[in-house]
């Protein structure tokens, strides 16, 4: 393959410019902190003529400050939303576009997306699903400028401290300044590998991209490696995550014998025609690595670990971009590949599933006074409500209500970013004091800072659906959409018939209710100690202006998503990116 023609062609630059954004963001980040004064000296006698190369030698003050990092980082991201953004918005953008591989050549344009040699596809579902990724990053970011503060070489003291308080303090600063760039590092790399997964129309490309953002995600939960419970957490993370992507793997070659060909619509043609015992075994170890992922019962018991070791970003990006990510990828395979006309082998099974994860996500939370653990377990949960979605989808096949459905999904995805992340940036600013991973943390907040008490509120009705919130609008469209899907016309119907007509999916849809009303009490139990209970502290929380910036932005986010405008246009545009993965 010529690379040079790849890269060079208007089809492929206008294709790729959101990920070609992160892949110069992550060279950047590799170079520009290391630019300096260096020269080399011209091997010609009796001359002493340097050059200046730049990389190395004493740093320039621009690329030597450590916040640099996390501005180029920020920077990225963002630049890469709004192209990604732009790139669905009419004619100013490549609103759907394909890259395939054709006699050993890449192949850029519309004209590719047929056939099964398409590796990756841009479309709304794709897009949006990387917004969303972006976003969240984004965010943590933003909020990691001051969880992780750098501070300016001049204002840290070059000599050891006598005082072993103000030597620690100082030795701490320039930890943190060391770490600046490989947190930045890693970050963007966790969003070319989630870009790729979204683009994925292939299943290597979509492992590729998987295990790209997942081995990045298990050294930022490890990231804080003084703390007690960080390397802990990491490292059981990997090992658990690597044995899940084994398996995955293994059964991805077992669907490549099969077949012959990854391609999600040649493995689709292959799945219509009639799986082997191969097949469904390859489909059911790939479910392994995806349950993980999405945390679902009995695949979780990483997750609260990780989610308590990891700072409150971290955690908050692997409960809404990282769990996004994979349904992504459990939607790929289970909803591209293998749904036909007349439903899904694998239908029931998710379904039951799905209600495990919901039920046993609630009632592990009801017990857990670490505000990590708990909203890790409430992550559980919702895991479970958007599996109850995809086993519906599974049982009625393609049409009208499957689209509804997965549209709801979709919406519940983007939205979780306001109000899940939300809710562990609080807990972030709780832990600039060194404090957040205890419910009596908690008490009084409303005294010491009213404004974060009233956003962390916020967060918790959405999370729990109380309306008007984002959180109730996408339960609401995921409920209804189960129900007016497989409930039907009853009308004139006796109760004994129509309670006969009801398929088993109409259940999920009840029994996500009863689980919503079950986590009201957890998530209504820091909002009580928040606002009544007592507290031994008086100081407001700490400035961290970044932090509270991206709360502010969390908590609008999930008030205005619930209703108006901005909530038709996201609705608008899951309901375009559901057609896109239906096709």
């Amino acid at each position: 393959m010529n690379l040079g023609a790849l890269f060079s062609s208007t089809d492929m630059a206008s294709t790729l410019i959101p990920e070609t954004i992160l892949l110069f963001g992550i060279i950047a980040m590799i170079i520009v902190p290391n630019l300096g004064n260096a020269t080399f000296r011209l091997p010609i006698p009796g001359k002493a003529w340097r050059i200046p190369y730049f990389v190395g030698g004493k740093r320039f003050s621009f690329t030597s400050d450590p916040r640099l990092p996390s501005a180029i980082a920020a920077f990225t991201l963002f630049a890469s939303f709004i192209t990604a953004l732009l790139s669905q918005m009419g004619e100013i953008g490549v609103a759907d576009s394909c890259i395939a591989m054709r006699d050993g050549v890449a192949r850029a344009g519309p004209e590719w997306c047929s056939g099964g040699s398409v590796i990756l596809e841009v479309n709304a579902f794709s897009r949006l699903m990387e917004m969303i990724f972006t976003a969240a990053l984004l965010l943590a970011v933003i909020a990691n400028w001051d969880r992780l503060p750098a501070t300016p070489h001049h204002r840290i003291p070059l000599k050891t401290q006598r005082d072993e308080v103000v030597e620690n303090r100082r030795l701490h600063r320039l930890l943190n300044n060391r770490r600046q760039v490989d947190f930045a590092l890693l970050v963007l790399m966790v969003a070319l590998g989630m870009s790729t997964v979204a683009l994925s129309a292939n299943l290597f490309m979509l492992f590729v991209g998987l295990e790209l953002a997942s081995m990045a995600s298990y050294v930022l939960v490890a990231f804080n490696k003084e703390t007690k419970v960080g390397p802990e957490a990491g490292v059981k993370y990997f090992i658990v995550g690597s044995v899940a992507s084994a398996i995955g793997l293994y059964g991805m070659s077992m669907l490549y014998i099969w077949n012959g060909d990854l391609s999600i619509a040649s493995l689709h043609s292959a799945w219509t025609t009639g799986p082997n015992g191969m097949a469904i075994i390859g489909l059911g170890m790939m479910l392994v690595a995806f349950g993980f992922k999405v945390s679902a019962v009995p695949f979780h018991f990483a997750a609260p670990d990780a989610y308590s070791g990891a700072s409150g970003p971290v955690a908050g990006v692997l409960s809404t971009a990282s769990k996004a990510m994979g349904f992504v990828a459990l939607m790929r395979v289970l909803i591209g590949i293998t749904l036909v006309d007349d439903g899904s082998e694998w239908t029931l099974l998710i379904g039951v599933i799905a209600a495990i994860t919901m039920t046993w996500g609630n009632i592990a939370a009801l017990g857990s006074h670490n505000p990590k653990r708990m909203l890790a377990y409430s992550s559980v949960a919702h895991a479970g409500y958007i599996l109850a979605g995809i086993a519906a989808i599974g049982a009625l096949g393609p049409g009208e209500g499957s689209e509804l459905i997965a549209t709801a999904i979709i919406f519940h995805l983007a939205v979780l970013v306001t109000f899940k992340l939300g809710a562990f940036l609080v807990i972030a600013l709780l832990e600039c004091e060194g404090r957040g991973h205890e419910l009596e943390h908690y008490h009084g907040l409303a005294r010491r800072d009213p404004l974060i008490a009233i956003s962390m509120m916020v967060f918790m009705f959405a999370l729990a659906g109380v309306p008007p919130l984002s959180g109730f609008l996408s339960k609401l469209m995921m409920v209804s959409g189960i129900i007016s899907s497989t409930v039907g016309d009853v009308s004139g119907s006796s109760l004994s018939d129509a309670m006969g007509s009801m398929s088993w999916v109409f259940w999920l849809a009840i029994l996500i209710f009863i689980n919503s009303a079950i986590s009201l009490f957890y998530y209504l139990r820091i909002c009580v100690v928040m606002f009544y209970d007592d507290t031994d502290r008086h100081l407001r929380l700490s400035r961290a202006p970044m932090i509270r910036i991206a709360i502010m932005l969390c908590t609008m986010g999930a008030v205005v998503l619930g209703f108006g405008v901005l909530a038709d246009v996201l609705a608008s545009a899951a309901h375009d990116a559901a057609m896109a993965l239906f096709g």
